[in-house]
């Protein structure tokens, strides 16, 4: 299988992607995006080192100059680029996989993604085919520093002095937020307690994948033994984030999608944003009672992207714990997501739990996957079955009804579908979600 994806390079070390990999996929950006400078960030996986040396060099060797910024999250490589005017930017990370992965984010101009048929189709058949281009010399490579650039401009997004010293459990999953949030936190009137927050790519405590309910097991127990007022969990390269009330439960993407759409919209009246197919109904009603315009998009990273610079969407949120932001040159940013949720604890003056009651509106199912021999087929077979639904085919399926609907879709990588189910009371969720997942295993 190729280790180029609908939206990045991924693979597992050494066997998938190596060094050799890596020098040939640095001089194949250098080729797509000309002179450069390209920003190399990574994180603190054990194969990073190596890999982004080898990125470095094949990007030079292929004719551009290369800023390096070292250990860093994936949004500060986007902000570099489009604050910087750099030509792209590359992160080498596997997000939340598991430590044997490694693999490499991009963008270009202005932090646009490059995704499966922006750019990375074009690199692999240059890979492939054998046509890489080298320079007569190496373009420079130099390391630069824009950490605390990046920490004012995170900060640049809320009113520090109207945060409450509120006490936060921060679970960093031994990933970079480790790095990041004490250089945040310096900047604020609030009370961290740090967890996991030693840089290991060997994630020794849990996976770095917080949107596993397991994998918040220790966040929660920590807030009810300190008594904080919420956690926070990131994931291996901080670009996502996920939540714990003061009372030990989780608050899904959905419900933290429609807190921060509602305290965008409180500075930027009638804006416009997005939500992906599967969050749930809380979302488009929270946004159309704050006056905003809500959009509905496909899943997946690049494409949200591409779709907030269409509409010059202000914001976009999706379940998976993504949250995008248009004055972070539209990158996503858990950072940003988490300084937002301060401040709107910090302004509200409630207790999380009580904010995000009003918001549980409906029950989910989470996402459920299931291997099926063709997944294209299932979907018109469920489409026929549930005919008498209102159906969309914006992503996948989804088919609405008054009191529940449901979405079901093609994995990019794996004969996977993803099921997500949503309805009124717990008992409807539950009867609905395992007829489907009948009919989907049948």
């Amino acid at each position: 299988m190729s280790i180029f994806k609908a939206y990045d390079v991924r693979g597992i070390y050494p066997d998938e992607l190596d060094e050799e990999a890596a020098w040939k996929i640095g001089v194949a950006l250098a080729n797509y995006l000309g002179a450069g400078p390209v920003v190399v960030g990574r994180d603190m996986r054990l194969s990073s080192p190596a890999l982004s040396d080898s990125l470095r060099r094949g990007i030079a060797d292929g004719g551009a100059a290369v800023w390096d910024v070292g250990l860093c999250s994936t949004d500060m490589v986007t902000y570099v680029v489009g604050a910087h005017g750099a030509a792209g930017g590359v992160m080498v990370t596997a997000s939340h996989n598991p430590a044997e992965w490694n693999g490499f984010k991009f963008c270009r101009l202005g932090g646009e993604p490059l995704s499966g048929k922006v750019g990375l189709d074009a690199m692999e058949r240059a890979i492939v085919e054998g046509r890489l281009r080298t320079a007569s010399a190496p373009a420079p490579i130099e390391q630069r520093h824009f950490r605390d650039d990046y920490v004012r401009h995170l900060l640049s997004f809320i009113d520090p002095s109207r945060l409450r010293p509120l006490t936060v459990v921060v679970d960093a999953g031994n990933g970079i937020a480790g790095l990041l949030v004490p250089e945040v936190a310096r900047h604020l009137p609030i009370g961290v307690i740090p967890l996991y927050f030693e840089l290991d790519g060997r994630f020794p405590n849990h996976p770095a994948s917080p949107i596993e309910e397991q994998n918040q097991a220790d966040c929660k127990a920590r807030v009810l033994a300190e008594r904080a007022d919420l956690g926070i969990l990131f994931d291996g390269d901080a670009d996502r984030i996920f939540l714990v009330d003061e009372t030990g439960e989780g608050v899904s993407g959905t419900l933290l999608t429609a807190l921060i759409a509602r305290q965008m919209l409180r500075r930027h009246p009638g804006a416009t944003i997005l939500y992906n197919a599967v969050c749930g109904r809380i979302v488009p009603a929270t946004i159309a009672r704050h006056g905003g315009r809500g959009v509905r998009t496909p899943v997946g990273h690049s494409l949200i992207k591409a779709r907030m610079r269409q509409e010059n969407a202000l914001f976009a949120g999706e379940h998976s714990g993504h949250y995008f932001f248009r004055d972070n040159y539209y990158a996503d940013s858990g950072l940003i997501a988490a300084l937002l949720v301060l401040e709107l604890i910090s302004e509200d003056g409630r207790p999380l739990s009580e904010i995000v009651r009003e918001y549980r509106t409906h029950v989910a199912s989470g996402e459920i996957n299931s291997r099926v021999a063709d997944p294209l087929a299932k979907i018109e077979e469920l489409a026929r079955r549930y005919a008498d639904g209102k159906s969309c085919r914006l992503d996948g399926l989804t088919v609405e009804y008054p009191d529940w609907w449901f979405n079901v879709r093609p994995s990019n990588t794996e004969p996977l579908l993803r099921l997500n189910v949503e309805a009124e009371t717990r008992e409807r969720m539950e009867a609905r979600r395992d007829e489907l997942l009948r009919l989907i295993r049948s």
